[in-house]
């Protein structure tokens, strides 16, 4: 299918129609008089303008004067942490019998449902809980619109080729950041004047495949960030709109898993995780925000380094040592792959379960990792400056490490840590299977480090934040 046409060709007689986001008058259906023709004019469809953006000129790290706020907003703090509760009264009432047993509001439907009784959807925040979660989606969208120009811009076409990527994959990427400018509109009319806009950033990368994996690993975290917080919402509209967003994200990760010669979609099931986890692994890439920019409440956790974290680069690529381009995001950096073992480049990369060339799928001999891998970790000391102007300062209010937390599909599985020394430890891989079949620990997942085995669930994954000390993306597949 070829992309939408340009604004400019809607005059030929293309439906637009309006945001759900735009204004009241443009969002409110019309009523036709009895002597209306049957087939509207088309010149009466108003296409609602997308929010003022800019390619970003400036990029790299923060070098303005010191801040003069750091840490994330806050108003009176009831408790040190949310207390874990049995389930609701009432949770189990329901007898779930397959029968109608509550009389239906209107034929063809069920009693019951949140936001189903008629009233007018209004699409705004209706608490700070979601303000502050679809301010970050915004932050994200802002980053993923700069980070696509960005590549875009600072390689060549001879570059990307010499990749594997065609003008055909460029243009993709082009269209991606499309979306993103879509996406952000839509966030933006929704939380209004107060909406964080465009930043300056700082990404961790030299060349095209370094972008490559660096967009798969951002695009993870902010697919994953919203899936954690969609169904939390008070504003039930708000999260329809961010539903139909982040459906389109997901197969942004898919394409760039596809770009790197990853297997496409190699779980049965997506992650979900809390907002302070998606704003801790954004906001390092952030370099500085216009002043009065909106601030958010989610916290920065120290930074996770996984010292051989499998490198997608290489044919076998558990052997990585130090092969990344940081903390956090723990990007792949080309620079120490041996060509014998560089699975694009090498003598040896183009045999089947070898090759790491773009496809639309790849299936690795040697996978990059495995159940009983011992993983290599050090992380960071709190109370380092981060973020949007170094406004952000890293914390954790957890204990003495104890355990790797292992956030994957429906799975948070903790395994011990081995031979701690200060900021180091080590831990093994886990084998567990979602269901029998999933391999649970596969993809582009999270890892963590905490101070207990809290039990928690993908709807209240959030309870762990107290006990992290760290975090990071694992590329586990």
């Amino acid at each position: 299918m070829s992309p939408p046409p340009a604004a400019a060709e809607c005059d030929k007689g293309c439906l637009s129609t309006t945001s759900a986001a735009s204004t009241p008058s443009s969002s409110a259906a019309s009523k036709s008089s009895s002597s209306a023709a049957s087939t509207p004019s088309t010149s009466s469809i108003s296409t609602p303008p997308t929010v003022n953006a800019t390619n970003v000129t400036s990029h790299g790290p923060f070098t303005g004067p010191p801040a003069t706020t750091t840490g994330a907003i806050s108003t009176s703090i009831l408790a040190s942490s949310i207390p874990a509760l049995p389930p609701a009264p009432g949770a189990f009432a329901y007898p779930a019998n397959g029968k109608l047993n509550a009389t239906q509001p209107a034929p063809y439907t069920p009693a019951g449902g949140l936001g189903t009784n008629g009233s007018a959807p209004v699409y705004r925040p209706l608490s700070d809980f979601d303000f502050q979660s679809v301010a970050l989606a915004l932050y994200q969208e802002w980053i993923e619109l700069d980070l696509f120009h960005w590549g875009l811009a600072t390689f060549s076409a001879q570059e990307f080729a010499a990749a594997g990527l065609t003008a055909e994959d460029r243009f993709l990427i082009q269209f991606m950041a499309e979306q993103e400018l879509g996406h952000a509109t839509v966030l933006t009319n929704m939380l209004g004047p107060a909406a964080p806009v465009q930043c300056t950033y700082n990404y961790p990368i030299s060349n095209v495949r370094e972008f490559i994996d660096f967009c798969q690993k951002l695009t993870r975290w902010g697919e994953s960030g919203v899936y954690g917080f969609i169904q939390h919402l008070d504003a039930r509209d708000m999260a329809q709109i961010l539903q139909q967003s982040i459906s389109t994200e997901a197969r942004q990760q898919m394409i760039f898993r596809q770009f790197e010669g990853l297997f496409p979609m190699p779980v049965w099931f997506e992650i979900g995780t809390p907002q302070s986890w998606a704003w801790t692994l954004l906001s390092p890439y952030i370099s500085s925000c216009p002043r009065n920019q909106t601030r958010l409440i989610w916290q920065n956790f120290p930074a996770l380094y996984i010292i051989n974290q499998p490198n997608p680069a290489r044919i076998n690529g558990s052997a990585a040592v130090n092969e990344t381009t940081g903390g956090y995001a723990n990007a792949l950096n080309t620079t120490g792959v041996p060509r014998a073992d560089d699975c694009f480049l090498g003598v040896n990369s183009s045999a089947v379960g070898r090759t790491c060339a773009p496809g639309i799928t790849r299936n690795r001999s040697e996978p990059l990792s495995q159940p009983g891998r011992l993983v290599n970790l050090r992380w960071d000391a709190p109370g380092k400056p981060v973020g949007p102007n170094n406004s952000y300062v890293t914390d954790t209010t957890a204990g003495k490490p104890r355990f790797a937390l292992w956030v994957t599909q429906l799975n948070a599985t903790y395994t011990p840590l081995l031979n701690v020394s200060g900021n180091q430890a080590s831990t093994v891989q886990p084998d567990l299977e979602t269901f029998a079949g999933d391999p649970a620990v596969n993809g582009t997942i999270f890892l963590a480090i905490t101070d207990d085995d809290l039990f928690v669930t993908p709807f209240n994954l959030s309870m762990v934040n107290p006990r992290v000390n760290a975090l990071a993306i694992y590329q586990a597949g």
